[in-house]
This record gives structure tokens, C-alpha cells and sequence, in this order.
């Protein structure tokens, strides 16, 4: 470390851990989903696993139904940024979740509103049906 390199900022959170293969999205999407209003969120325990414990993955996508490349782009930084700021506090640990943005849905809702539904949809998904 040179004296001109800021020291390293421990004070930053972890960033969530990305689902990017293709495998894993169809291991999820054979799980249970939720609709809301802003987005579909499906979420699957993972199996197999020697280590228990490890962080939640997380995963975004959106068809081309929700517009061009501009709006999918836009829609999912959307979802990311809530998923970063929800997933913490009420996802589990060895667990996968993918939230799929909706037409005109995504893009246009409050952002508030939109955490709202993600919040919601993450309480209900362990709620009953996921244990």
C-alpha cells in the first residue's frame, strides 16, 4: 500500500452475492414465487450444501416485454437497489432469491412503494409455504 492510497473503507457493506449462471436461475424458478405489484420474486433453499449459513444469492433479470435495453437496464438497477437494501434483513441464509422486473411496473412505481412490495413479497415467501 503506497502513502498516496486511501486507507480501506471498513465502514462499507458487503455487496450481495450474484446468481450469473443460467443453471441457476432455472434451480430457482422450480421453486415457490410471489407476485407483486412492482415485481415477481422466486426464492428456493439451496441443497446440498457441506457449509450452512452462507449468504443469500441473488439474481435480477427482465424480458424484452419490458422495453428496450434502456428500460431493462433502468428496472433492473431498480430491483438491485432494493434487494441490496431488504435482502440483509429478510432473506435467509442459504437461500437463493431472483426478482423479475414487470412491463411498466417496475420502472414507474415509487421507489418506496416498490420496497414496500418487495419487503412484503420476502415476509410472505417465508411465511408459510418456504420452510
Amino acid at each position: 500500500m503506497s502513502a498516496l492510497s486511501p486507507p480501506p473503507d471498513t465502514t462499507r457493506e458487503k455487496k450481495l452475492s450474484v446468481l450469473k449462471k443460467r443453471r441457476d436461475f432455472l434451480r430457482v424458478a422450480s421453486g415457490v414465487s410471489i407476485r407483486k405489484r412492482g415485481a415477481i420474486i422466486q426464492a428456493r433453499k439451496r441443497q446440498g450444501l457441506e457449509q450452512t449459513g452462507l449468504p443469500p444469492r441473488v439474481g435480477f433479470t427482465c424480458s424484452r416485454k419490458v422495453g428496450n435495453a434502456v428500460d431493462r437496464n433502468f428496472a433492473k438497477r431498480r430491483l438491485r437497489e432494493a434487494a441490496r437494501l431488504l435482502v440483509k434483513d429478510h432473506g435467509k441464509a442459504d437461500w437463493d432469491y431472483v426478482f423479475i422486473g414487470l412491463r411498466d411496473k417496475t420502472a414507474n412505481r415509487v421507489f418506496s412503494d416498490l420496497l414496500c412490495d418487495i419487503e412484503q413479497g420476502l415476509k410472505e415467501l417465508h411465511a408459510g409455504q418456504c420452510k
